[in-house]
C-alpha cells in the first residue's frame, strides 16, 4: 500500500494500532501505547516553509539505543576523488559484473561500487554515482546514510526495501528516494543490479515546469509513499545498523529491530515513482530539443538553473520533427553527464552501449551519435515514428566535473577500451561547391 503524492504532508498509522498518532500535537507527555516521539529534521529548523522537511516517528524503542559505531570496511565505496590520475576521455562501461550467489554471498552494503563523483560530504555539497551489484537480502542489518540522498534505480531484479516509515517494492523501471538519515533494508530475489546517484546537502524536487504549464513530465500524484509498518522484534544475536558517514562507513549494534515506527506524520519521507507515468515533451515541428525536457527530478544547486544533479530519462515516445537530425545532435556541454541503460537500445548508440552499464562524458568532452546513426539519420524518410520503443535509458547530469575511481577505471574492469573508435569512421562530407535550393533556405519548414 501507497500513499499518493510528492512532498505531501502525509501521516500513516499501522493498522494493528488504531489511535497510535497523537491527536493536536507532536511530543505528548505519554504518546498512545508507550511509544517513543522521534523527530527525523531533513532540513534546517528555520528552513522557508516550501523547503522545511521534518517527520515525526512514534516508535517502540528509540534510535539513540544502540552500542557506539565503529569503523568497518568500505570495500568498494569511497570518497576519494584523487586516487587516480584524472581521465577527459569518453567512458564506456560493459554491464557491470553480479557476482554469482553459488561463488560468493553479496548484499546490498556490499555490493557498492562507487564509480565516480566530486565535491565533498563534509561541506555539504557534492554528488557520487555507484553501482549495486547484489544477491543475497540484508539479514538483521539496515543501512544509513548520513551524508546524503539516494536515488536508486534498479536495472536488473525488484527490490524490497523495508524502511522506517514503511515497504516498498522497487523494480525495474521504477526509481526510488531515500532521504538523508533514513534507515532502511534491502532483501532480493536473485542475482540483482542498479545505479544510484547520490547527492549531498540538497533534496531533490520536482522541476519547475515554466511555460508548459501547471501539468506534465512527472506528476506529483504519481509519487507513491509507503504507509506505516512496524515489526517489534528482538535480534538476541544482534541488529547492525550500517552509517555510512563522511564517505565512511561505521556499523553499531542494537538488540531490536530498527523498523519499530508504529506511526509516523510528516513530509520528509522515501518514495518511488514508476517511469512509465511520465509525461513526455518533445517537439513537434523542427529540431532536436534540448533533454532538460526529459528531467524527473532535480537536486538543485544556489545557482539559479544550476543543478547538482538531474535525474533524466528518454523514454518510448513519438518522433516528428521535419527537417532534422532526429537524434542527439553532436554536443560539448559545461555538465557532466553519466549515463546508464535500464533495457533496450540507446538511439544514438545501437550497439556497444548495453542495459546494466554505463558511459561518462565529462565536461567540455566531445560525444554524439556514432557513425552508423549519423549515416541512417542524415538520408532517412522523416516520418512519424516511435523513438526508443522497449527502451529506457537515462542520464545523471551534473554541474559538477567528476572524477572516476580507480574501480570505475581499472579494477571493475568493465571500461570499453574501444569506445571511441565508433566515432572513427565519421566522413567528411563537406562540399564547397555546395548551394542553398528552395527546400533547405532557413523559413521553409
Amino acid at each position: 500500500l501507497y500513499m499518493s503524492g510528492f512532498g505531501n504532508e502525509f501521516a500513516s498509522e499501522d493498522p494493528r494500532c488504531p489511535g497510535s498518532l497523537p491527536e493536536g500535537q507532536n511530543n505528548p507527555q505519554v504518546c498512545p501505547y508507550g511509544l517513543y516521539a522521534e523527530q527525523l529534521s531533513g532540513s534546517a529548523f528555520t528552513c522557508p516553509r516550501s523547503t522545511n522537511k521534518r517527520s515525526w516517528l512514534y516508535r517502540i524503542l528509540p534510535s539513540v539505543r544502540h552500542k557506539p559505531f565503529t569503523p568497518m570496511s568500505c570495500g568498494d565505496l569511497t570518497e576519494n576523488w584523487n586516487e587516480v590520475e584524472p581521465d577527459p576521455n569518453q567512458l564506456r562501461w560493459k554491464p557491470f559484473n553480479i557476482p554469482k550467489s553459488s561463488e560468493k554471498k553479496v548484499d546490498f552494503i556490499s555490493g557498492l561500487h562507487t564509480v565516480c563523483g566530486a565535491g565533498d560530504s563534509k561541506s555539504r555539497n557534492g554528488i557520487a554515482i555507484h553501482m549495486y551489484t547484489c544477491n543475497t537480502s540484508m539479514i538483521d542489518k539496515c543501512f544509513q546514510n548520513a551524508d546524503g540522498d539516494f536515488l536508486i534505480v534498479p536495472q536488473q531484479g525488484e527490490i524490497l526495501i523495508t524502511t522506517e516509515f514503511g515497504k516498498m517494492m522497487v523494480e525495474p523501471n521504477e526509481i526510488c528516494v531515500i532521504q538523508q538519515g533514513m534507515r532502511f533494508s534491502v532483501d532480493v530475489f536473485g542475482e540483482t543490479r542498479g545505479y544510484i546517484l547520490e547527492v549531498f546537502g540538497a533534496h531533490f524536487e520536482l522541476p519547475d515546469l515554466g511555460p508548459i504549464g501547471a501539468n506534465g513530465l512527472a506528476n506529483p500524484r504519481d509519487f507513491q509513499t509507503p504507509v506505516a509498518w512496524y515489526e517489534d522484534r528482538t535480534v538476541a544475536t544482534g541488529y547492525t545498523i550500517v552509517n555510512k558517514y563522511q564517505g565512511k562507513l561505521f556499523s553499531c549494534q542494537q538488540d531490536f529491530s530498527p523498523f519499530n515506527v508504529v506511526a509516523w506524520h510528516g513530509n520528509y519521507t522515501p518514495y518511488k515513482y514508476n517511469l512509465e507515468n511520465f509525461m513526455v515533451i518533445n517537439c513537434v515541428a523542427f529540431d532536436h530539443a534540448d533533454p532538460s525536457i526529459f528531467t524527473v527530478l532535480t537536486a538543485k544547486s544556489t545557482r539559479p538553473g544550476v543543478a547538482i544533479a538531474d535525474f533524466v530519462i528518454f523514454p518510448p515516445r513519438w518522433g516528428v520533427a521535419d527537417h532534422t537530425f532526429r537524434p542527439p545532435y553532436y554536443h560539448r556541454n559545461c555538465m557532466s553527464e553519466f549515463m546508464g541503460l535500464i533495457k533496450g537500445h540507446y538511439e544514438a548508440k545501437e550497439e556497444g552501449f548495453q542495459p546494466g552499464g554505463a558511459s561518462l562524458h565529462s565536461i567540455m568532452t566531445p560525444h554524439g551519435p556514432d557513425v552508423d546513426c549519423f549515416e541512417k539519420n542524415s538520408t532517412a524518410v522523416l516520418k512519424p515514428e516511435r523513438v526508443a520503443e522497449g527502451t529506457m535509458a537515462f542520464m545523471f547530469e551534473s554541474s559538477f566535473s567528476m572524477a572516476v575511481t580507480k574501480w570505475g577505471l581499472d579494477t571493475c574492469h568493465r571500461l570499453d577500451k574501444s569506445y571511441y573508435k565508433c566515432w572513427e569512421a565519421l566522413k567528411n562530407h563537406f562540399n564547397p561547391n555546395w548551394k542553398p535550393s528552395s527546400k533547405n533556405r532557413v523559413g521553409n519548414h
